[in-house]
């Protein structure tokens, strides 16, 4: 596979060598959270509930991801810092600490995940018509949480090195595998969601194998398993950092929580398929702007230790036009288009009523959305823990999680207050993330390109 030169290859071009092979793996790996919905919500007669079923599991679904992202978002910029910084034996503690963080976390979340599945699913609003849809898939689904995490938290070590197209490849592969395995255990074997999960778990092993090969076998930092002799310190800098997109992972749990608890009471179980379904179309047109960001990101780490601010500076210019003309451009589609995005999920006309009107609530100011990319993405790879924490905390457990309880209760607004919460949440928290990455790391980057143009003799 041939290797993104961060050291000498141009910015543009290098963020253009990470951002399509991953959002290509994105793409793929939206297959393995959406493929599940799209057929399980084609079952005749029961396709509705077991779309709210599923949507019952994405707390701890979304929670798994939440730990890969704190050892694999936490550990990768401080691997490609490092990197830049040419201190390859402290990239390599960071890579073998990551690793064996994960393999821990994997294992406390399916032994507890697997003895309280049942009691879990009753807090998150589960009912009794949807506990029979919602149970059998978490259960199973559990059994391949360190499958999972491994190819969520440690591809990005292989995307640092520069090599996206495995990234990439490792990803695609375990997805298409999924969308053939998902009729054959759905429809073929008539196991409903039960099969949706078995052939979840069977194409993360695929995917997970393949990136543990290329880690171990491939790469130029290859991974080992012994635990270094700094393990205890680097593990916390790869958690202090990595918080930030766990807080975000944890309070995207809360707020599908808060949102199937609210939806419940104010529409039922019906309402909580329509939630389903925005979610699924919230992770399908979120994913060419978390390419973008995440291809950016190792550009700007690398740059960041190899003290190159004038390339940073440009990296996130670069990712802020991208993501503003992207997410722009969604929002208005949404709005002209909303059935189109409907129709991925599910084929019941009579949801289509409700759905639409909720789904131009929940996207109106999306654009907010790519303000809160940028920002976010800038000050995870620059290692600014303290910022990415805040901004992580502030729109969602701040902002979205009070006005889900609060306005739905609001001149009655009903569901629509529920649905409301998102695009506030846009604007002010994405505007604030934004403005406040530009006031303050962006400053700081321009200072020190002045402080080198001078220290050359070039002070304009």
């Amino acid at each position: 596979m041939r290797q993104v030169d961060f050291e000498h290859g141009p910015v543009g071009r290098n963020m253009v060598q990470s951002a399509l092979p991953m959002l290509v793996a994105q793409l793929f790996a939206l297959l393995y959270n959406i493929v599940d919905r799209i057929f399980l919500g084609r079952i005749p007669g029961e396709g509705t509930m077991a779309l709210a079923g599923v949507g019952l599991c994405f707390p701890l679904v979304i929670l798994t991801i939440g730990f890969a992202n704190l050892f694999g978002t936490g550990g990768a910029p401080l691997f490609s810092i490092a990197l830049g910084a040419k201190d390859r034996e402290s990239a390599k503690h960071i890579q073998t600490t990551a690793f064996l963080l994960l393999s821990g976390a994997a294992l406390v979340i399916t032994v507890v995940g697997l003895l309280f599945s049942r009691p879990f699913l009753l807090l998150f609003g589960a009912s009794e018509a949807t506990l029979p849809y919602a149970l059998p898939y978490l259960r199973i689904y559990l059994l391949g949480t360190f499958f999972s995490m491994v190819v969520t938290g440690m591809n990005p070590f292989i995307n640092a090195q520069g090599y996206t197209g495995f990234g990439m490849l490792t990803v695609s592969i375990g997805a298409l595998l999924n969308v053939a395995l998902d009729p054959v255990f759905i429809f073929a074997l008539h196991l409903g969601t039960s099969g949706a999960a078995i052939a979840t778990v069977i194409s993360q092993f695929v995917s997970a194998v393949l990136v543990l090969w290329y880690l171990r076998r491939r790469c130029e930092l290859r991974l080992t398993v012994h635990r270094p002799r700094d393990f205890a310190t680097v593990a916390k800098n790869i958690t202090s950092l990595g918080t930030a997109g766990f807080i975000m992972a944890v309070t995207n749990a809360l707020v599908t929580l808060s949102c199937n608890s609210v939806l419940s009471r104010f529409g039922g179980d019906l309402y909580v398929s329509i939630m389903t379904i925005l979610a699924s179309v919230r992770q399908f047109v979120d994913v060419p702007a978390l390419a973008v960001s995440e291809g950016t990101s190792p550009v700007m780490s690398y740059n960041y230790g190899a003290e190159r601010p004038g390339n940073v500076r440009k990296a996130i210019r670069l990712m802020t036009i991208a993501n503003l003309t992207y997410t722009l451009a969604i929002w208005l589609f949404i709005l002209w288009k909303p059935q189109w995005f409907i129709g991925i999920f599910t084929n019941d006309k009579t949801i289509l009523a409700d759905a639409i009107p909720a789904l131009h609530l929940y996207f109106f100011a999306f654009i907010g959305q790519g303000l809160q990319y940028c920002g976010q993405t800038t000050f995870k790879a620059l290692n600014k823990k303290r910022q990415a924490i805040f901004f992580s905390l502030f729109r969602k457990a701040i902002i979205v999680i009070p006005l889900t309880y609060l306005l739905p209760h609001l001149f009655g607004l009903g569901t629509d207050g529920v649905f409301m919460a998102e695009p506030v949440s846009n604007v002010v928290g994405g505007t604030a993330c934004f403005v406040t990455m530009m006031l303050t790391v962006w400053r700081e980057l321009g200072r020190a390109e002045k402080r080198q143009r001078e220290a050359a003799g070039h002070p304009e």
